[in-house]
Protein backbone atom coordinates (compact mmCIF):
# COMPACT_ATOMS: atom_id res chain seq x y z
CA UNK A 1 0.00 0.00 0.00
CA UNK A 2 1.01 3.58 -0.66
CA UNK A 3 -0.27 6.55 1.34
CA UNK A 4 -1.30 9.36 -1.01
CA UNK A 5 -2.19 11.98 1.59
CA UNK A 6 -2.79 12.46 5.31
CA UNK A 7 -4.48 15.27 7.26
CA UNK A 8 -5.00 15.86 10.97
CA UNK A 9 -8.74 16.05 11.57
CA UNK A 10 -10.63 16.31 14.89
CA UNK A 11 -7.64 14.79 16.72
CA UNK A 12 -7.72 11.84 14.31
CA UNK A 13 -6.26 11.28 10.86
CA UNK A 14 -7.88 11.50 7.44
CA UNK A 15 -5.86 9.38 5.01
CA UNK A 16 -5.99 8.28 1.38
CA UNK A 17 -4.33 5.07 0.22
CA UNK A 18 -3.55 3.32 -3.06
CA UNK A 19 -3.15 -0.43 -3.44
CA UNK A 20 -3.24 -3.14 -6.07
CA UNK A 21 -6.48 -5.12 -6.09
CA UNK A 22 -6.11 -8.73 -7.17
CA UNK A 23 -9.90 -9.07 -7.27
CA UNK A 24 -10.43 -6.10 -9.58
CA UNK A 25 -7.16 -6.55 -11.46
CA UNK A 26 -6.28 -2.86 -11.20
CA UNK A 27 -4.95 -0.21 -8.84
CA UNK A 28 -7.53 1.13 -6.39
CA UNK A 29 -7.73 3.98 -3.92
CA UNK A 30 -9.68 4.26 -0.70
CA UNK A 31 -10.00 6.88 2.02
CA UNK A 32 -10.05 6.16 5.74
CA UNK A 33 -10.68 8.26 8.84
CA UNK A 34 -8.93 7.04 11.98
CA UNK A 35 -10.43 8.52 15.15
CA UNK A 36 -8.30 9.42 18.16
CA UNK A 37 -7.52 6.44 20.42
CA UNK A 38 -9.80 6.75 23.42
CA UNK A 39 -10.36 3.18 24.58
CA UNK A 40 -8.31 0.04 25.03
CA UNK A 41 -10.24 -2.06 22.52
CA UNK A 42 -9.79 -1.53 18.77
CA UNK A 43 -12.47 0.69 17.18
CA UNK A 44 -15.25 -0.64 14.94
CA UNK A 45 -15.58 0.25 11.25
CA UNK A 46 -18.31 1.92 9.22
CA UNK A 47 -18.01 1.36 5.47
CA UNK A 48 -19.46 4.10 3.26
CA UNK A 49 -20.41 3.41 -0.37
CA UNK A 50 -20.86 6.43 -2.64
CA UNK A 51 -23.12 6.97 -5.64
CA UNK A 52 -22.90 7.41 -9.39
CA UNK A 53 -19.97 9.51 -10.72
CA UNK A 54 -18.36 9.60 -7.25
CA UNK A 55 -15.07 8.23 -5.96
CA UNK A 56 -13.61 7.73 -2.47
CA UNK A 57 -13.25 11.47 -1.85
CA UNK A 58 -16.82 12.76 -2.18
CA UNK A 59 -18.01 11.64 1.24
CA UNK A 60 -14.67 12.51 2.80
CA UNK A 61 -14.81 16.15 1.75
CA UNK A 62 -18.56 16.90 1.68
CA UNK A 63 -20.41 14.93 4.37
CA UNK A 64 -18.74 16.35 7.49
CA UNK A 65 -18.75 12.96 9.18
CA UNK A 66 -15.33 13.09 10.85
CA UNK A 67 -16.33 15.20 13.86
CA UNK A 68 -18.94 12.75 15.09
CA UNK A 69 -16.90 9.70 14.09
CA UNK A 70 -14.03 11.08 16.20
CA UNK A 71 -16.36 11.59 19.15
CA UNK A 72 -17.83 8.10 18.87
CA UNK A 73 -14.56 6.33 18.10
CA UNK A 74 -15.61 4.85 14.75
CA UNK A 75 -13.27 4.24 11.82
CA UNK A 76 -14.72 5.38 8.47
CA UNK A 77 -13.68 3.52 5.31
CA UNK A 78 -14.62 5.01 1.92
CA UNK A 79 -13.83 2.80 -1.10
CA UNK A 80 -14.08 3.89 -4.72
CA UNK A 81 -17.27 3.21 -6.68
CA UNK A 82 -15.74 1.11 -9.46
CA UNK A 83 -12.47 -0.28 -10.80
CA UNK A 84 -10.16 2.29 -12.40
CA UNK A 85 -7.38 2.41 -14.97
CA UNK A 86 -6.70 2.63 -18.69
CA UNK A 87 -7.36 -1.09 -19.19
CA UNK A 88 -10.73 -0.99 -17.42
CA UNK A 89 -13.83 -1.00 -19.64
CA UNK A 90 -15.84 2.21 -19.62
CA UNK A 91 -18.86 3.91 -21.18
CA UNK A 92 -19.59 7.46 -22.24
CA UNK A 93 -22.70 7.34 -20.03
CA UNK A 94 -22.38 8.59 -16.46
CA UNK A 95 -24.47 5.67 -15.19
CA UNK A 96 -22.38 2.83 -16.64
CA UNK A 97 -18.70 1.95 -16.38
CA UNK A 98 -16.18 3.84 -14.28
CA UNK A 99 -17.86 5.52 -11.33
CA UNK A 100 -20.88 3.25 -11.78
CA UNK A 101 -19.86 -0.23 -10.63
CA UNK A 102 -23.17 -0.91 -8.81
CA UNK A 103 -21.29 -3.04 -6.25
CA UNK A 104 -21.92 -6.32 -8.07
CA UNK A 105 -19.89 -8.99 -9.85
CA UNK A 106 -20.22 -8.57 -13.62
CA UNK A 107 -20.60 -11.72 -15.71
CA UNK A 108 -20.67 -10.14 -19.18
CA UNK A 109 -17.83 -8.89 -21.36
CA UNK A 110 -16.09 -6.48 -21.43
CA UNK A 111 -17.04 -5.82 -17.81
CA UNK A 112 -16.32 -9.18 -16.17
CA UNK A 113 -12.54 -8.75 -16.25
CA UNK A 114 -12.59 -5.94 -13.67
CA UNK A 115 -16.07 -5.18 -12.37
CA UNK A 116 -16.21 -7.36 -9.25
CA UNK A 117 -16.91 -4.72 -6.64
CA UNK A 118 -19.00 -7.11 -4.55
CA UNK A 119 -16.09 -9.50 -4.01
CA UNK A 120 -13.79 -6.55 -3.39
CA UNK A 121 -16.06 -5.19 -0.65
CA UNK A 122 -16.95 -8.55 0.84
CA UNK A 123 -13.44 -9.98 1.08
CA UNK A 124 -10.42 -8.09 -0.21
CA UNK A 125 -10.92 -4.61 1.22
CA UNK A 126 -12.06 -5.69 4.72
CA UNK A 127 -9.11 -8.09 4.93
CA UNK A 128 -6.77 -5.27 3.93
CA UNK A 129 -8.29 -2.92 6.52
CA UNK A 130 -7.88 -5.50 9.28
CA UNK A 131 -4.28 -6.20 8.25
CA UNK A 132 -3.16 -2.59 7.98
CA UNK A 133 -5.13 -0.84 10.72
CA UNK A 134 -5.96 -1.49 14.37
CA UNK A 135 -9.69 -2.19 14.05
CA UNK A 136 -12.16 -4.61 15.58
CA UNK A 137 -14.19 -7.16 13.67
CA UNK A 138 -17.41 -5.25 14.32
CA UNK A 139 -18.56 -3.27 11.31
CA UNK A 140 -21.59 -1.55 9.80
CA UNK A 141 -22.31 -0.22 6.34
CA UNK A 142 -23.99 2.81 4.79
CA UNK A 143 -24.21 4.59 1.45
CA UNK A 144 -25.93 7.02 -0.89
CA UNK A 145 -28.01 6.35 -4.01
CA UNK A 146 -26.14 3.63 -5.96
CA UNK A 147 -24.08 3.26 -2.79
CA UNK A 148 -27.25 2.90 -0.75
CA UNK A 149 -28.14 0.02 -3.06
CA UNK A 150 -24.65 -1.36 -2.44
CA UNK A 151 -24.93 -1.07 1.34
CA UNK A 152 -28.31 -2.80 1.40
CA UNK A 153 -27.29 -5.73 -0.79
CA UNK A 154 -24.03 -6.19 1.14
CA UNK A 155 -26.04 -6.46 4.36
CA UNK A 156 -28.77 -8.65 2.87
CA UNK A 157 -26.37 -11.06 1.16
CA UNK A 158 -24.07 -11.44 4.18
CA UNK A 159 -26.14 -12.19 7.29
CA UNK A 160 -24.18 -11.68 10.48
CA UNK A 161 -21.46 -9.57 8.83
CA UNK A 162 -22.78 -6.12 9.79
CA UNK A 163 -24.34 -4.89 13.02
CA UNK A 164 -26.55 -2.38 11.16
CA UNK A 165 -27.13 -0.81 7.74
CA UNK A 166 -28.29 2.62 6.63
CA UNK A 167 -28.75 4.53 3.40
CA UNK A 168 -29.52 7.93 1.95
CA UNK A 169 -31.85 7.90 -1.08
CA UNK A 170 -30.97 4.32 -2.05
CA UNK A 171 -31.85 2.56 -5.30
CA UNK A 172 -33.86 -0.17 -3.58
CA UNK A 173 -35.42 -1.97 -6.56
CA UNK A 174 -32.88 -1.72 -9.41
CA UNK A 175 -34.58 -4.49 -11.41
CA UNK A 176 -37.53 -2.16 -11.94
CA UNK A 177 -35.94 1.26 -12.52
CA UNK A 178 -33.93 2.72 -15.43
CA UNK A 179 -30.59 3.06 -13.66
CA UNK A 180 -30.64 -0.54 -12.53
CA UNK A 181 -32.03 -2.00 -15.75
CA UNK A 182 -29.32 -0.32 -17.81
CA UNK A 183 -26.49 -1.40 -15.52
CA UNK A 184 -27.79 -4.91 -14.91
CA UNK A 185 -28.33 -5.55 -18.64
CA UNK A 186 -24.74 -4.57 -19.35
CA UNK A 187 -23.06 -6.23 -16.37
CA UNK A 188 -25.26 -9.30 -15.90
CA UNK A 189 -26.94 -9.94 -19.26
CA UNK A 190 -30.49 -9.65 -20.54
CA UNK A 191 -32.15 -12.29 -18.35
CA UNK A 192 -33.98 -10.48 -15.50
CA UNK A 193 -33.88 -13.66 -13.44
CA UNK A 194 -30.12 -13.12 -13.09
CA UNK A 195 -30.73 -9.67 -11.63
CA UNK A 196 -32.69 -10.77 -8.58
CA UNK A 197 -29.58 -11.60 -6.56
CA UNK A 198 -28.60 -7.91 -6.67
CA UNK A 199 -31.98 -6.33 -5.86
CA UNK A 200 -32.67 -5.28 -2.26
CA UNK A 201 -36.42 -5.81 -2.50
CA UNK A 202 -36.03 -9.34 -3.86
CA UNK A 203 -33.34 -10.17 -1.31
CA UNK A 204 -35.37 -8.88 1.61
CA UNK A 205 -38.50 -10.78 0.53
CA UNK A 206 -36.40 -13.97 0.51
CA UNK A 207 -34.59 -13.26 3.78
CA UNK A 208 -34.92 -15.26 6.99
CA UNK A 209 -36.08 -13.68 10.26
CA UNK A 210 -32.68 -14.27 11.87
CA UNK A 211 -30.97 -12.34 9.05
CA UNK A 212 -32.60 -9.03 9.94
CA UNK A 213 -30.52 -6.16 11.31
CA UNK A 214 -31.49 -2.60 12.27
CA UNK A 215 -31.92 -0.50 9.11
CA UNK A 216 -32.30 3.26 8.69
CA UNK A 217 -33.15 4.99 5.42
CA UNK A 218 -33.46 8.73 4.86
CA UNK A 219 -35.13 10.02 1.71
CA UNK A 220 -35.70 13.63 0.69
CA UNK A 221 -39.16 14.38 -0.65
CA UNK A 222 -37.73 16.92 -3.13
CA UNK A 223 -35.29 14.40 -4.60
CA UNK A 224 -35.44 14.70 -8.39
CA UNK A 225 -34.93 10.93 -8.73
CA UNK A 226 -37.50 9.83 -6.17
CA UNK A 227 -40.35 8.83 -8.47
CA UNK A 228 -38.54 7.15 -11.35
CA UNK A 229 -35.33 5.74 -9.82
CA UNK A 230 -35.59 5.33 -6.04
CA UNK A 231 -39.10 4.50 -4.74
CA UNK A 232 -38.14 3.52 -1.18
CA UNK A 233 -41.75 2.61 -0.38
CA UNK A 234 -41.15 -0.65 -2.25
CA UNK A 235 -38.49 -1.67 0.24
CA UNK A 236 -40.66 -0.51 3.13
CA UNK A 237 -43.39 -2.87 1.88
CA UNK A 238 -40.90 -5.74 1.67
CA UNK A 239 -39.83 -4.96 5.23
CA UNK A 240 -43.46 -4.93 6.37
CA UNK A 241 -44.08 -8.33 4.81
CA UNK A 242 -40.99 -9.91 6.37
CA UNK A 243 -40.87 -8.08 9.69
CA UNK A 244 -37.51 -6.53 8.83
CA UNK A 245 -36.67 -3.70 11.32
CA UNK A 246 -36.59 -0.82 8.83
CA UNK A 247 -37.05 2.84 9.71
CA UNK A 248 -37.80 4.98 6.64
CA UNK A 249 -37.73 8.73 7.22
CA UNK A 250 -38.96 11.14 4.56
CA UNK A 251 -37.22 14.49 4.99
CA UNK A 252 -39.20 17.53 3.78
CA UNK A 253 -37.53 19.76 1.20
CA UNK A 254 -34.36 17.71 0.82
CA UNK A 255 -32.94 16.70 -2.56
CA UNK A 256 -30.37 14.12 -3.73
CA UNK A 257 -27.26 16.14 -2.93
CA UNK A 258 -24.55 16.01 -0.30
CA UNK A 259 -26.31 18.87 1.49
CA UNK A 260 -28.92 16.23 2.34
CA UNK A 261 -26.29 13.78 3.53
CA UNK A 262 -24.51 16.42 5.61
CA UNK A 263 -27.82 17.30 7.29
CA UNK A 264 -28.42 13.80 8.65
CA UNK A 265 -25.07 12.01 8.72
CA UNK A 266 -24.79 12.58 12.47
CA UNK A 267 -28.07 10.72 12.97
CA UNK A 268 -26.73 7.79 10.94
CA UNK A 269 -23.43 7.65 12.80
CA UNK A 270 -25.18 7.67 16.16
CA UNK A 271 -27.61 5.03 14.90
CA UNK A 272 -24.73 2.74 13.96
CA UNK A 273 -22.87 3.49 17.20
CA UNK A 274 -25.78 2.04 19.19
CA UNK A 275 -25.05 -1.33 17.60
CA UNK A 276 -21.31 -1.13 16.89
CA UNK A 277 -20.31 -0.17 20.40
CA UNK A 278 -22.38 -2.67 22.37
Amino acid sequence: MEMLEEHRCFDGWQQRWRHHSAVLNCTMTFSVFLPPERRETPPPVLYWLSGLTCNDENFTTKAGAQRVAAELGIVLVMPDTSPRGEDVADSESYDLGKGAGFYLNATQQPWAAHYRMYDYLRDELPNLIREQFNVSDRCAISGHSMGGHGALIMALKNPGRYTSVSAFAPIVNPCQVPWGQKAFSAYLGDNPADWQAWDSCALMLNSKPDDAIPTLIDQGDSDQFLADQLQPARLAEAARQTGWPLTLRVQPGHDHSYYFIASFIEDHLRFHAQHLLK
